[in-house]
């Protein structure tokens, strides 16, 4: 396993090593490495492999082989087997990835019990139980054509080489919800880790190279500090799937790239989601919503509500209620359990959140409380903008940080016109007193998820993704599971 918090420059696993790559079933070096930062304390946490195009080759080279000379495509029961195995290696090892991903990622421990480790354990589980059940054949019946009867079905097979790429919030979520339907399809993969978090992926590489049957060469793991790499993922012709997640504008140019060998494409991209605020809804109970959901994880999430809309007459009324919670939210240390939020990535991401915060106040947002940073670490105080254009930078762009911009709304249809005034359509939330009021406006959102009253919609049997330019696909479900798959129809003379 890779370090945890207390490992220094240069620590890796518990020998001293590195941490490694894996490349057609071997784990090893890379050529040159790179530092991997503490967020909460800036330190250099341990040393990553910086990958190179050659070994990036290698891996897809590899991906290749397994999937054309081996009976892993065709073996479901292999696939089975091996992925009860993954489920049963993380789950041991769970505690060990906690202290490790609470290092890396500088999420606080509270998020490893749900979404940063715990859940996406649960997706390993329900890929292997569906592929129990799942059917590659469709029957679609006999026909008369030409004087003859004739039965057609459809077999569903394995797409090929998946190229996987995964941002740095989540890694264990991410990793898992793209390698998990990917192997229970037949397909192979090679996963590439965000530069800002490569132990956690590295971590998971050795977890499946040591204590998994998985065939040499069906999961290759790699992490670099540049873009070399990616592009050769995205462009080789031996690479049949690509899927992504993290920013629109990576996710344009990966498109771009496959686009030359017209490869498949799964794209989980951005997001600027809005919680609408109807008139009716309890604004105590919404207020405490919209501060913690914000200020989960610092912010960093694709589907995090970073828009409150309120009805413009109780505007101050709601800012005063969520800025009361916000004051309450307790940042700090990720390890103490006590901790709510932690530090944002890096300083060029704390950068970046505060130049947004400093452009939206210029441009006539009021900074109601936050908008500064704390050091040592990357922290960002919980920041609340009110009277919000719905117009200007803060509203229309992602921020991924603890920010929440209020926008006042006249009616129904102008918190609609509002909600939907996005280049993205992720997710979003409804607040009403009644839930049928609450679900007539979330229909008329056009987002790929929503919360009604505090439903909670993310589960591994839930599909999730985006409209607009929040992405191409569904990840998890059963759509997760055919984003992997190619349908190839029969017919059969009968009489």
């Amino acid at each position: 396993m890779a370090s945890q918090r207390q490992g220094g420059p240069g620590s890796g696993r518990p020998d001293g090593a590195a941490p490694r790559l894996l490349i057609g079933g071997r784990l090893v070096a890379g050529e040159r490495t790179y530092p991997s930062l503490d967020p909460a304390t800036g330190r250099v946490l341990g040393q990553a492999p910086d990958a190179t195009p050659a070994q990036a080759e290698a891996a897809v080279a590899a991906a290749r082989r397994a999937f054309d000379t081996t009976q892993w495509p065709s073996d479901a029961a292999l696939r089975v087997r091996c992925l009860d195995q993954l489920h049963e290696v993380l789950t041991e090892h769970k505690e060990e990835l906690r202290e490790l991903t609470i290092a890396d990622t500088g999420a606080p421990r509270v998020v490893t019990h749900g979404a940063g480790l715990d859940e996406p354990l649960g997706i390993v589980r329900y890929y292997a139980d569906l592929l129990r059940e799942y059917s590659f054949t469709e029957e679609l019946g006999e026909i008369e054509a030409r004087g003859r009867r004739h039965r057609r079905w459809v077999e569903k097979e394995a797409a090929g080489v998946v190229a996987a790429i995964t941002a740095y919030n989540y890694p264990n979520q991410l990793a898992l919800a793209k390698l998990a339907p990917a192997l229970a399809a037949g397909c192979t993969v090679v996963l590439k880790g965000a530069p800002d978090t490569p132990l956690v992926t590295l971590a998971l590489a050795e977890l499946i190279a040591e204590h998994t049957d998985i065939p040499a060469g069906v999961v290759n793991v790699l992490t670099s500090a540049g873009p070399a790499v990616g592009e050769v993922m995205t462009t080789h012709p031996d690479v049949d799937v690509v899927t992504f997640t993290g920013s629109t504008a990576t996710g344009r140019k990966i498109m771009a790239a496959a686009s030359g060998t017209v490869k498949r494409v799964f794209l989980e991209l951005g997001g600027k989601s809005a919680m609408v605020v109807l008139d009716d809804a309890d604004f105590d109970l919404v207020a405490m919503a919209a501060a913690f959901t914000i200020c989960s994880h610092a912010g960093q999430g694709c589907a995090i509500t970073s828009r409150l809309l309120v009805p413009r007459a109780d505007h101050d009324a709601i800012v005063e209620r969520v800025a009361a919670q916000l004051a309450g939210v307790r940042y700090g240390d990720p390890a103490d359990p006590g901790t709510y939020m932690g530090p944002l990535i890096s300083e060029r991401q704390r950068e970046k959140v505060d130049g947004m915060v400093r452009r939206a106040v210029d441009a006539g947002a009021k900074l109601v409380t936050g908008g500064e940073k704390v050091d040592p670490g990357f922290f960002y105080t919980p920041t609340l903008l009110g009277g919000v254009d719905p117009d200007s930078e803060i509203a229309q762009e992602e921020v991924f940080g603890p920010v929440l911009a209020v926008i006042p709304y006249d009616d129904d249809d102008d918190a609609v016109r509002i909600a939907n005034n996005s280049a993205y359509g992720l997710s979003g939330a409804v607040q009403s007193a009644s839930d049928e009021r609450a679900i007539a406006v979330a229909r008329r959102i056009r987002t790929g998820t929503l919360s009604i009253n505090g439903g909670n919609y993310f589960a591994p049997d839930v599909p999730f993704g985006g409209f607009k330019q929040s992405g191409v696909g569904r990840e998890m479900g059963v759509a997760g599971l055919e984003e992997f798959l190619e349908r190839k129809a029969f017919a059969t003379v009968v009489s």
